[in-house]
């Protein structure tokens, strides 16, 4: 049976506060909610060795199976259960286990890169762009790749700079053409998360 949910789309720069905007929705619907990440959709590279993968462009489209992503939603859709990929950080490749996500009426999909797609773009029902400052969504970018994926101070500038400003550059901010709203200032924006959550309410009644 076709489920029709409805589908967010939260895009934004690395560090913009996408996740922290997602789960604040979540917190409002539930049980309601399904939340899928495009981080979780990076190609797997276990083929290659450890230094190589350290190398890859990882800010690049290229670097996911966005058409897995596409399939895995139109499951959904049809009311079917997905097993979704996880994506190992530290060891920068997939990992075995897979996650067993089961068809909501609310599906939301935050990456950097969802909305470069345009077949990924046109299934979502509200497009989100997550704006703020360079220099705070650097920071935290920093602060979470130390802490949490154990990368090294230096090396998370050298590919700030080599890869990840650029792509933005590119790719990520040029794709805030296509959002339906702009969040400024990341997740805490209280006001522009309760307009969200009265849209997401409206549609579902």
């Amino acid at each position: 049976m076709e489920l029709k949910p409805i589908i967010i789309g939260i895009a934004g720069g690395t560090g913009s506060g996408k996740s922290t905007l997602a789960e604040n929705i979540r917190k409002e619907f539930d049980k309601d909610i399904t939340m899928i990440s495009h981080d979780c959709y990076y190609k797997d590279r276990s083929n290659l060795p450890f230094e190589e993968r350290l190398n890859i462009n990882y800010d690049h489209p290229d670097s996911m199976e966005t058409n897995l992503l596409i399939e895995h939603l139109k499951e959904l859709k049809k009311g079917h259960t997905i097993y979704r990929p996880q994506y190992s950080f530290v060891e920068h490749k997939r990992e075995k286990e897979t996650v067993e996500v089961v068809p909501k009426k609310v599906i939301i999909l935050d990456g950097i890169l969802i909305f470069e797609n345009k077949e990924l773009r046109d299934m979502m029902d509200i497009k989100i762009f997550v704006d703020t400052d360079s220099d705070i969504r650097f920071i935290r970018r920093l602060l979470r790749d130390v802490e949490e994926r154990g990368r090294t101070f230096y090396s998370v500038i050298s590919q700030y700079c080599t890869t990840v400003k650029p792509m933005h550059e590119e790719f990520v901010e040029p794709s805030k053409k296509f959002a339906d709203i702009i969040v400024p200032e990341g997740g805490q924006n209280a006001v522009a998360l309760n307009m969200i959550i009265e849209k997401i309410r409206s549609i579902m009644q």
